[in-house]
């Protein structure tokens, strides 16, 4: 019975530890914070994170008084919308400089809801009926309920999502795709602050097309314009746009951006009430704002159905607006980020934060630019912001009763300069490829015309539609034939340096589909060989060691080579089966130029044909002391300034299956094969047989077998 109970108990503390295991793996997996935060290097980040989260502060206060009011809501919840979520992302989110909060889309798509159930009478925000609530109306807090409501089930939405593990299938959101749908709403966004701007009094107008009958309202009524708002708005916008441009210019001299957001708001305010603007012009100004940080409270549940179609939109938009954003400053600063894992940082922002009376969140391009600017390096910025913004709450939001309200507009309307800016991108995309440009153009019409969410559909279903129709063109593989090429090499007796040279060929279309897996596949190759790289006193062993001596007659000659001191590689891409490629794959291309040779790796391209070679030309630029592009591998291999040559030779996608000399990298990708013969048997040792692997997404595989070559 002891023997029993013994081995019950060991049972019992070997489940207990692979359960404790088991959490402890899950929450450093799903609470990124729990990384970064016991390594984080507080003498060398905490004062360029403080500075950055002082900054900050100052755009989160300003952007969430004014996408609150955007949102259809007091300004109030958008100073909570500053707060909360800043915090629930800190803790589940991997984009370190993602300034997460308020955003304008979401804010434009919770509006139409708040409008739709609890459409403006003859409130306004300076009504003080106190409700019992933060001292605020009935009318506000059932505004403020829908704009919960929508976030909450949005968030949810977002939760559900990462529980399917629906991130890999984010490769549908290209860049085209994103850009013209931002763009289009942040268009949406301006036109929604046009009335403010002017001074007008107008009624909500939404739905299809509403987009043109707000013009034509104001049109309608243009003798209705109130000129003392509309002076003040040019001089807040040329104000504005002045002082960002020369703090961008003069960047990298000044330490510290000036903020002009905080000194305009504090300049007109006071203006303002010792001019008595509200009484003697009638500007419309923010009014009562309440202190302290509301009791939780669960958003109106019988809303929800109701709020289905709008709730979509912010789970969509804010994702991918949000998603794009951290993966550019993954690109940036070299770190990864799981598309899965800010499904749930981003649903989890909406939802907690709704319980707090909270507006629909996201990652906002202006927050995220200005952490970049001002140097942050992690998530602690946006903690510090947490606790200014706690101090505005219950200091200083009192002070801004008197701040008009087309100064917020214009804040809003210059904060949205980077999202607008993208019109550029037509021109890049019209050189890169005109199909991308087209998709471009009609997404951003379909979101004029309709709203944020319908054009990031129509941009899915679109990029859908053209691969399928573009993909039956390529060929699926296209082995090059070793004989057709003659490898010419130099030797030198001194020398100095060995370079590795990896030919591996690209079989593929590239594009949005396969582009981001065939950069992760090709940086694995390539770390893979750097840290596979042998010590020099191996290199007098040409069998096992792969070197090559110069061809004469099908023998080898040479004799042993000595010593060297440093091994180079290089990369050749043999670019022949690149039938097709989107701006997705060339951007892709360009990466692993630049990860290359912040490695030290030479990267030349065999066979481009000439849209390729000038789309990267145009996309990237190509800073280098040698070509890049080349008509054949061998132009490549004899333009390198090389003594001895180690070969590594693959096609992308081939998966062989040999007995002699061959050693594969990775399932299928590419592998290295042995030249100690001649090149003839060479030629036999390659392509003998083989079973030909292929894929079309991350998580899909299919086989085909290819006849013998």
């Amino acid at each position: 019975m002891t023997g029993a109970k013994r081995k019950r108990n060991a049972v019992c503390r070997k489940m207990q530890a692979v359960r404790f295991e088991d959490i402890k793996i899950w929450c450093m997996r799903r609470l990124p914070i729990l990384k970064w935060m016991p390594v984080y290097n507080w003498k060398e980040n905490l004062i360029p994170d403080t500075v950055s989260g002082m900054m900050l502060a100052i755009q989160q206060v300003t952007q969430g008084l004014a996408f609150a009011i955007l949102s259809s809501v007091h300004p109030v919840f958008g100073l909570y919308g500053s707060f909360f979520p800043v915090i629930i992302y800190a803790i589940f989110g991997m984009g370190r400089h993602v300034a997460t909060g308020t955003f304008a889309l979401t804010s434009l798509i919770s509006a139409n809801a708040v409008e739709r159930l609890v459409p403006s009478a003859s409130a306004n925000f300076t009504t003080n009926n106190n409700s019992g609530v933060l001292g605020l109306s009935e009318f506000e807090m059932q505004r403020i309920g829908v704009a919960a409501a929508v976030s909450f089930l949005g968030g949810i939405i977002q939760v559900v999502m990462f529980m399917l593990q629906l991130g890999s299938a984010t490769f549908l959101l290209t860049e085209p795709v994103i850009s013209a749908m931002t763009t289009g709403a942040a268009t949406h966004v301006v036109t929604s602050q046009v009335k403010y701007l002017l001074g007008m009094k107008m009624p909500y107008i939404s739905g299809p097309l509403g987009f043109f009958h707000i013009y034509a309202y104001i049109f309608e009524n243009i003798r209705s314009v109130q000129l003392e708002a509309l002076l003040l708005s040019l001089l807040s916008i040329a104000v504005l746009v002045l002082v960002k441009e020369l703090n961008e210019k003069f960047q990298k001299n000044i330490k510290v951006v000036l903020p002009v957001d905080l000194l305009l708001i504090i300049a007109t305010s006071v203006a303002c009430y010792y001019a008595d603007m509200e009484y003697v012009y009638g500007l419309e100004v923010v009014g009562h704002i309440p202190e302290g940080l509301p009791s939780p409270k669960p958003p109106p549940m019988n809303v929800l159905p109701e709020v289905v179609i709008e709730a979509f939109g912010v789970a969509l938009v804010g994702y991918a607006a949000s998603l794009a954003l951290a993966h550019d400053s993954a690109k940036k600063f070299k770190y990864t980020v799981d598309d899965n894992q800010e499904f749930l940082a981003h649903g989890l922002s909406n939802v907690i934060p709704s319980f707090f009376f909270c507006i629909p969140s996201a990652a906002a391009m202006g927050r995220t630019a200005l952490l970049y600017s001002t140097g942050a390096k992690t998530q602690v910025a946006c903690l510090i912001s947490c606790a200014l913004i706690l101090v505005v709450i219950y200091a200083i939001g009192p002070m801004l009763y008197w701040l008009p309200m087309c100064v917020l507009a214009s804040i809003i309307v210059v904060g949205l300069k980077g999202m607008l800016i993208q019109f550029r991108d037509l021109k890049k995309y019209w050189n890169v490829d005109k199909v991308d440009w087209s998709i471009w153009v009609s997404t951003y019409i379909f979101t004029i015309c309709f709203a944020a969410n319908v054009g990031l559909l129509y941009g899915v279903l679109c990029t859908i539609v053209i691969v399928i129709f573009r993909f039956p063109r390529a060929k699926t593989l296209n082995l090059k034939n070793m004989k057709e090429v003659e490898y010419k090499y130099k030797t030198e007796d001194n020398c100095e340096t060995l370079k590795q040279v990896n030919i591996i060929s690209v079989n593929n279309p590239l594009i949005f589909l396969n582009a981001r897996k065939f950069h992760a596949d090709l940086i694995k190759i390539i770390q893979k060989d750097t840290r596979s790289s042998q010590a020099c006193e191996d290199v007098n062993k040409c069998e096992q060691n792969t070197l090559m001596c110069s061809f004469s007659n099908g023998s080898c000659h040479g004799e042993s080579l000595q010593s060297c001191h440093s091994e180079q590689n290089v990369l050749i891409l043999d670019c022949s089966g690149l039938n097709f490629f989107d701006y997705t794959g060339v951007s892709v291309l360009l990466q692993i130029y630049m990860d290359c040779k912040s490695r030290h790796i030479d990267v030349l391209l065999a066979h481009c044909k000439d849209s390729l070679v000038k789309a990267m030309q145009y996309g990237g630029n190509l800073e280098s002391e040698t070509p890049v592009f080349f008509e054949s591998i061998s132009s490549a291999i004899n333009a390198i300034p090389i003594h001895r040559v180690r070969f590594t030779a693959g096609g992308y996608r081939l998966n062989a299956s040999v007995d002699e000399q061959v050693d594969f990298i990775k399932a299928g990708l590419v592998f290295e094969a042995n030249y100690t013969a001649t090149q003839e048997r060479l030629n036999r040792v390659i392509f003998p047989h083989s079973r030909l692997r292929s894929w079309f997404i991350d998580i899909e595989e299919f086989e085909q077998i290819s006849t013998t070559i």
